[in-house]
C-alpha cells in the first residue's frame, strides 16, 4: 500500500457524501487495477473487474467480496482463471465468476464492434444488485 492509496481511501470513506464503504469498478486494465485494489486496500469491500488480469500477488490479503466478469472468448484473460480461482478459495475469498458465452473482450463497450448488449446489461444489472448489497448500508 502506499501513501496515495491509504489518503484515497480514507478521503473516500470520511467524505460528507459517504456511507464508509468502498467498492470499485474498472473495464479492461481498470479491471486488474481493481483486482490489484483488493490486494492492497482492506477498506475496500467490494470489487467487480471486468475482463481484468487477475492478481497474481497477495490474493491472501483481499477482505473484498469480488464479482469477476469474463468474456467467453477471452483466451489471455481466461487462461489465468483456474489460477486465480484456486488462489481465491484457498485464502477465503467470497467471489462470484460470470462468463458471458460468445462475447469478447470489451464487451461492455459500446463503442466497439465487440459491444454485447445483452451480455453489457446482464453484467451491468449483477455490478449494480452487488454494489447495493455490499455497500449500502
Amino acid at each position: 500500500i502506499n501513501e496515495d492509496m491509504v489518503a484515497g481511501a480514507t478521503f473516500l470513506r470520511t467524505h460528507a457524501e459517504s456511507n464508509g464503504r468502498l467498492g470499485a469498478v474498472g473495464f479492461c486494465f481498470g479491471g486488474g487495477i481493481c483486482n490489484m485494489l483488493a490486494t492492497r486496500v482492506p477498506e475496500l469491500r467490494a470489487s467487480v473487474p471486468f475482463y481484468g488480469g487477475p492478481a497474481t500477488e497477495g490474493v491472501a490479503n483481499i477482505k473484498a467480496q469480488l464479482l469477476i466478469h469474463y468474456a467467453g472468448t477471452d483466451e489471455r484473460i481466461n487462461a489465468a482463471w483456474p489460477a486465480y480461482e484456486t488462489a481465491l478459495k484457498a485464502a477465503g475469498v467470497k467471489h462470484t465468476m460470470h462468463m458471458y458465452a460468445g462475447t469478447q473482450h470489451g464487451f461492455n463497450n459500446d463503442t466497439t464492434p465487440r459491444y454485447d448488449k445483452a451480455a453489457a446489461a446482464e453484467a451491468w444489472k449483477r455490478t449494480m444488485d452487488f454494489f447495493a448489497a455490499t455497500l449500502r448500508k
